[in-house]
C-alpha cells in the first residue's frame, strides 16, 4: 500500500503533509503536490494532516489513476521537505469538482 495525492490538492496545495512525512516523499508542481509511491513507507501520518482530504490510500477504489499520476510527476518535479505558503486563493478552490481535467498544471514548482 502507498498513499497518493488526488485532485482535491489542485489549486489548494496546502503543505501540512510535507512537514510530517518521515521520508520526504512529497514532490511539488505549480499547483499541487504528489507522493512518490516507491518512497512512501505507508505510515499514513500525512493523510489526517490534509485539510481538504486530498491524500488517500491506494487501496481505495479508483486510485489506480492517481498512483500513476503521482509516480509520473514525482519523477519530474522537485522534492519538497518543508511547508510552504499555499496559494492566496486556496480556500476558494476547496471542493471544486473536475479540477484535474480543467486546472491541472504539469509544470514543476518554481523556487
Amino acid at each position: 500500500m502507498t498513499y497518493v495525492v488526488t485532485e482535491a490538492c489542485i489549486k489548494c496545495k496546502y503543505m501540512d503533509c510535507v512537514e510530517v512525512c518521515p521520508v520526504d516523499c512529497f514532490y511539488e508542481g505549480e499547483n499541487m503536490l504528489v507522493i512518490h509511491p516507491d518512497e512512501c513507507i505507508d505510515c499514513g501520518v500525512c493523510e489526517p494532516e490534509c485539510p481538504v482530504e486530498a491524500i488517500l490510500p491506494d487501496t481505495e477504489s479508483g486510485m489506480e489513476k492517481w498512483v500513476e499520476i503521482n509516480r509520473q510527476y514525482s519523477e519530474a518535479w522537485p522534492n519538497i521537505t518543508r511547508i510552504g505558503v499555499p496559494p492566496p486563493d486556496a480556500k476558494e478552490w476547496e471542493g471544486v469538482p473536475e479540477k484535474f481535467e480543467k486546472h491541472f498544471n504539469p509544470n514543476p514548482a518554481k523556487r
